[in-house]
Parts: structure tokens; C-alpha cells; sequence
């Protein structure tokens, strides 16, 4: 490690301070051009008042002056402010909308077009007498490392690719820092726990990168590089993403309201469909190392492949929250899990759209004397909607996986085991011992 980042790194002794060991600016790409086109026609975007296309450009912030909307927005008529938040409003909303000031409703409008709060770093190493493994320290580490980059807006991963500030992209860079603070202090305090913090850093080379940075430079700090094989990537950690982002803003027309569908599309589309192989491969690995063993003695594996549902589907629910235009392709994206018999992470995506179906629910008639109906929109693909239903243990989909075996949805299989026994198993081993790539 050099001098200069050791400097960065190392824990002030007078005041308990710490420097960040990640940088936005290091972690994109540098991008440069001579003109930034988008920036002069967000304001024809606006007076425009193509109300799609203001909600899309607030929600993207190309412009430098962070100001901007709400002073375009301030300078427009009330027609044209009410007409705005009417269009962005349910009826019900429109009564208690209308009694707000010019200003209110300003500041409504861009409300409704921020990105969402974001939440601290979770995850805490426990002292020692713990019954955790490498592994299953590792898998914590990671879902929840997942967890803050799935609260990255897409819209600010686009921002910091064209050189702007990224509030939640600079959140997530600080929350691996604080990564790095917990396990530099907990190591400190037992150092005895060094040697099984060595053997989580190999667990976690082959996923998501930041978090493993972070303990690497807690066990160099702490080692002064006497760990062998702690070796760190130079690479931008948002390259995997930017490449794409930064040569479409190049070399497309100037047209900022085009770019940005263009880049809802790319996020719907694209990404997504590359996030379906991209389950089902990860889900192939993940359960051709499940064996018999690890389900009778419920230990990290099997707890670790629930936690991992579980994760897939708040991230689900996250990302209909944040852009709801996202859901059909997420559908999309479910019908190919369907396709490829990949009932794991199926299962996971049909419970968080049904978890964004309920979050956005309609009521009717609920302050009648006789009570209404809350009506939860038709949100699954039709084929797979039963797979969904948990009645008596996932009945339906515990009929469809007798048909057509693929990895499978865990949950119903355990209790099915703890209820009647392993000879509830065979089919689930039958399938993962004879179907995936991976020798056990």
C-alpha cells in the first residue's frame, strides 16, 4: 500500500477520525467532452413543460446549479403548476394538493421526483464465541453490501458517469468506508479473530468488489502487508456499468429528452435481461453446492441461499418503488426465470413486485359504514401467478416443481422436510446431483 493511501486510511489517534478509502472520482471512468449539449436544452425541456420529460430530467439532475428545477419550476403559472401536480397525483391526493401554496406545490412536485433516503451501512461483526463461518460471514457481508448498491438510483449512476455529484453513489462509496471502520475496530479489539477475517477476504474475491476492498485494507492496515495474496484491483468499480452510459452520451444526437428514454430503456431492457442469466447462472453455482447435509443440519449454506430470496426480493420491491416504469420489464424478467425452471429466484421476484403491488394497492370505499375492498393490481405474469400463492405451503407450486423440477424455491421444500421427513428431498436432489454444471 503507498504512503499517500496509508495516510488516507490510517485512524487519527487525537480525533477518532477516519478518511474515506474510496472515491466517485476514481471509481468512474473520467469522462470529458467539449460541450455539454444536455445541459443547455434542460432548460427548453422545461419551458417546454412536457411533464413526462421534466419528471425524467429532475429525477436525472444533468445540470450543475442543483437550483435549477425549482426556479424554472417557481417561474411558471399556477395553471401550469396545478396541471403538473394533478398529472403526478392520484384523485384522491388532488383536494389536500389544491390547498397548498404556489410554493408548496413546487416543492411537491419535486418531492415526488427525488430519489428516495437512503439508510447506514447494518452490518456489524460480532465478538468472538460466535457460531459463523468464513462462508457465512462472508454471504452477510455481501447482501447487505448488495443492499446499498440496490438503493443506488439508476438516474444517479448516470449522473456520476457524466462527471456529476451522486448523492447516493457518494452514500454508497461511504458505507463500505464504514465497513472498513467496523472491521478495523472489532479487529483491533480481537485480534484473535484475524485469521478467520483472512479466510472471509478469499470468500469474497469472486463478488461484489467494494466490500471486499474495504476488508482488505483493514487486514493490510492491520498486518502492514505481512498477509500474503491480499491483492487489490486498480480497476473503476462502476466500470462494469459506466462504458455504456458515457458512449451513448457522445455519440447520440442532441436530443436530452430522447437520452433519457434511452436510457430508461437501456435500464428496462437490457440490464434486465442480462439480470435474468445473470440469476440464473449465479443460481446454478449457489445450489450445485447444496448437498443433503447442509439442509439436515440447517447450517450456513441453506440459511444463506433463504437470506439470498429474501434479499432478491426487497430489491424487487425497491426497484418498483424507485421507478415504476421498471415493473413490466421486471415481469419480463420473471417469464424468463418461468422459462428456464429457475424457481429460485422466480419466486423471489414474483414476491417483491407482489410486495410493490400491495405497498401501491387501491381502496375503495373504505370510510363506508360497510367497509370496501382493497383491490391489489394484476402485477404477476398470469403463468406464473400461482407459483406466488403461499397457501398450504406453496401447494401450486410445489404440484409444478413435481412436473417440472429446476432449482428450486427452498422454503416449502424445508418445511415439507422438517414435516415428513428426507424422502421429501429426493426429487429436489435428483434434479440439482443430475441437471447442474457444477460437480458436487
Amino acid at each position: 500500500m503507498s504512503q499517500d493511501l496509508r495516510s488516507r486510511v490510517v485512524q487519527s489517534e487525537s480525533t477518532q477520525s477516519y478518511q474515506s478509502l474510496f472515491w466517485s472520482s476514481a471509481e468512474f471512468p473520467h469522462f470529458a467532452v467539449s460541450y455539454r449539449w444536455w445541459e443547455d436544452e434542460a432548460t427548453t425541456v422545461f419551458w417546454a413543460f412536457n411533464i413526462p420529460d421534466i419528471s425524467r430530467e429532475i429525477r436525472y439532475g444533468l445540470f450543475r446549479d442543483a437550483s435549477f428545477p425549482r426556479n424554472s419550476l417557481l417561474s411558471r403559472n399556477a395553471d401550469a403548476i396545478d396541471a403538473f401536480l394533478k398529472a403526478r397525483s392520484e384523485p384522491r391526493e388532488q383536494q389536500l394538493l389544491g390547498s397548498l401554496s404556489h410554493v408548496q406545490k413546487v416543492e411537491e412536485i419535486l418531492q415526488r421526483s427525488s430519489i428516495p433516503d437512503l439508510e447506514p451501512w447494518s452490518w456489524f461483526p460480532v465478538p468472538p464465541g460466535h457460531p459463523l463461518d468464513a462462508c457465512a460471514i462472508a454471504s452477510a457481508i455481501e447482501s447487505e453490501s448488495h443492499f446499498q448498491f440496490s438503493r443506488i438510483a439508476f438516474e444517479e449512476i448516470v449522473r456520476a458517469s457524466l462527471g456529476y455529484t451522486a448523492h447516493s453513489v457518494e452514500w454508497f462509496l461511504l458505507q463500505h468506508t464504514a465497513l472498513y471502520v467496523h472491521l478495523l475496530d472489532c479487529l483491533q479489539t480481537y485480534p484473535e479473530e484475524i485469521p478467520l477475517y483472512i479466510e472471509v477476504e478469499t470468500h469474497l474475491r469472486t463478488r461484489i468488489p467494494f466490500a471486499r476492498r474495504a476488508l482488505v485494507q483493514c487486514l493490510t492496515a492491520l498486518q502492514l502487508g505481512a498477509v500474503p495474496d491480499l491483492k487489490q484491483t486498480s480497476a473503476p468499480g462502476f466500470e462494469f456499468v459506466v462504458g455504456p452510459i458515457q458512449r451513448l452520451s457522445r455519440d447520440q444526437p442532441p436530443s436530452l429528452s430522447t437520452i433519457l428514454k434511452i436510457f430508461e430503456y437501456c435500464l428496462s431492457s437490457t440490464l434486465l435481461e442480462d439480470l435474468a442469466h445473470t440469476l440464473i447462472s449465479t443460481d446454478e453455482v449457489d445450489f450445485a453446492g447444496l448437498s443433503r447435509q447442509n439442509i439436515v443440519a440447517n447450517d450456513a449454506v441453506a440459511k444463506g441461499l433463504l437470506a439470498s430470496w429474501h434479499t432478491l426480493s426487497i430489491s424487487m420491491w425497491e426497484c418498483c418503488s424507485v421507478l415504476p416504469d421498471i415493473t413490466p420489464s421486471l415481469r419480463e424478467c420473471a417469464q424468463v426465470l418461468f422459462s428456464r425452471r429457475d424457481y429460485h429466484s422466480l419466486t423471489a421476484v414474483l414476491d417483491g413486485l407482489q410486495k410493490y403491488a400491495i405497498s401501491t394497492a387501491r381502496s375503495r370505499g373504505l370510510n363506508s359504514a360497510i367497509g370496501g375492498m382493497v383491490v391489489l393490481d394484476p402485477i404477476l405474469p398470469p403463468e406464473t401467478a400461482l407459483l406466488a400463492n403461499p397457501a398450504q405451503n406453496y401447494s401450486s407450486y410445489r404440484q409444478h416443481y413435481a412436473e417440472y423440477p429446476g432449482i428450486p424455491f427452498l422454503l416449502p421444500h424445508l418445511r415439507d422436510y422438517h414435516m415428513y421427513g428426507e424422502s421429501t428431498l429426493e426429487p429436489l436432489f435428483h434434479y440439482l446431483q443430475s441437471s447442474l454444471p457444477v460437480k458436487r
